[in-house]
C-alpha cells in the first residue's frame, strides 16, 4: 500500500520529511501514546468532530474544520510543548488550524516559537487548569481583548457549552516583549519579515 508515492513501511519517518508540510501536518500529534481527553480510552492521534460526533484521524477532523471556517484552540496541560523537534511542533498546530493555545504553562523555547508562528500562547492563572474549570473541549470559546493586545495581558475567556451554559475566566497573554507582541500581529516572524522587506 502507498500513499502519494510513500511506501508504507516509510509511514513512520517524519523526521526525515520535516521539509514537507504535507508530512508535518500529519506527523503533528502523532505520537501513538497521545490521550485526547475527549475520547476516553483511546489512544493516538484521534480526535472528534463537533457537532455531529464523529470520530477521525486528528489531520483528518483538523482539515474538516478548516472547510468549515472553524478556529481552533488546544487546551493542554503543564510544560506544553516540551521535547524535540520544537519548530516542527510550533508549525504543526499552525497548518492544523489551531489558532491558539491554552496551557498550564510553557516550555520556553516552545512558547516563542508559537508567537513566531502567529499562534496565540494564553496561560490559565494559577489555581486554574481544565479540571478546576470544568472544561470538556465539546465548548466553543470567545477570547475578550484581542483587538487591543500588550505584553502579558490578562484576557477573558467566554466557553460556551451548547447547552445555554457559559463559563466565564481570565487567562494571561504569554507574549513577554514589545518585539514579540510586534511579530505576532503581523501573523508570525515571516510574514514580519516578508512586510519589513517590501516596505524597504
Amino acid at each position: 500500500m502507498q500513499s502519494l508515492g510513500v511506501p508504507s513501511s516509510e509511514f513512520n519517518s517524519y523526521g526525515s520529511r520535516r521539509g514537507n508540510y504535507q508530512v508535518l501536518a500529519r506527523g503533528t500529534l502523532a505520537n501513538i501514546r497521545i490521550k485526547n481527553k475527549m475520547l476516553p480510552g483511546v489512544e493516538g492521534s484521534f480526535a472528534l468532530h463537533l457537532p455531529d460526533g464523529k470520530q477521525g484521524s486528528l489531520y483528518e477532523v483538523a482539515m474538516q474544520y478548516q472547510a468549515e471556517a472553524v478556529p481552533l484552540l488546544l487546551l493542554a496541560g503543564k510544560e506544553y510543548g516540551t521535547g524535540s523537534s520544537r519548530d516542527w511542533a510550533a508549525k504543526g498546530p499552525l497548518l492544523l488550524g489551531v489558532k491558539a493555545v491554552l496551557a498550564e504553562s510553557f516550555e520556553r523555547i516552545h512558547r516563542s516559537n508559537l508567537v513566531g508562528m502567529g499562534v496565540l500562547p494564553l496561560q490559565f492563572e494559577p489555581g486554574h487548569n481544565v479540571e478546576s474549570l470544568n472544561l470538556t473541549g465539546r465548548e466553543s470559546y470567545e477570547i475578550i481583548g484581542l483587538e487591543n493586545l500588550s505584553v502579558g495581558k490578562r484576557l477573558l475567556v467566554r466557553a460556551f457549552d451548547g447547552e445555554c451554559g457559559m463559563k466565564e475566566f481570565h487567562v494571561r497573554l504569554c507574549i513577554n516583549t514589545p518585539g514579540e507582541l510586534a511579530y505576532f500581529k503581523e501573523g508570525g516572524l515571516l510574514p514580519a519579515f516578508v512586510k519589513n522587506v517590501l516596505a524597504k
